[in-house]
């Protein structure tokens, strides 16, 4: 798209200079996660799990969650960590993407302390070229969940 206007340099004032303006459609496309956006939403939580815009694709912070059921999976982090981790991986498979295609995760957990055990686990996901990762200590969550874990990726 091309758009004129008039030049504000006062050499040029009053006459036409040509702007090129770049605009692009972003498109916003949530995704339904079989089982878990239907959790989600028993959960009382107000928001998207996945969505998808300009090739990428966002994960909501996403508990450690059963994949049949949609329930909160209980156990302790090694379990939880491996639960939602397969939780996200669903959920990019939802949105045709990978978690080899992962190009930033965050974790987010109860217990600074926890940060070895989730390692060992988040290890096994990546073996290979690792996305960039940032982890979160917090406080704790209403839920009984000790973390939860966040992807971007490319779609």
């Amino acid at each position: 798209m091309v758009r004129f206007g008039l030049a504000t340099h006062p050499g040029n004032v009053g006459s036409k200079v040509g702007v090129r303006e770049h605009r692009r459609v972003a498109v916003k496309e949530v995704i339904e996660v079989p089982v878990l956006s239907a959790a989600v939403r028993r959960l009382g939580v107000p928001l998207s799990l996945v969505t998808r815009a300009n090739g990428m694709v966002f994960v909501s912070g996403t508990p450690p969650l059963d994949l049949a059921t949609g329930a909160l999976v209980k156990g302790d982090i090694p379990v939880q960590t491996t639960a939602s981790l397969n939780a996200v991986a669903h959920c990019l498979a939802a949105a045709g993407s990978s978690l080899d295609r992962a190009v930033m995760v965050r974790i987010y957990a109860a217990n600074a302390g926890f940060y070895g055990a989730i390692n060992a686990v988040y290890a096994g996901f990546f073996p290979t070229n690792p996305p960039s990762r940032t982890f979160v200590p917090v406080a704790s969550w209403p839920m009984e969940f000790d973390l939860e874990i966040e992807c971007i990726a490319l779609a």
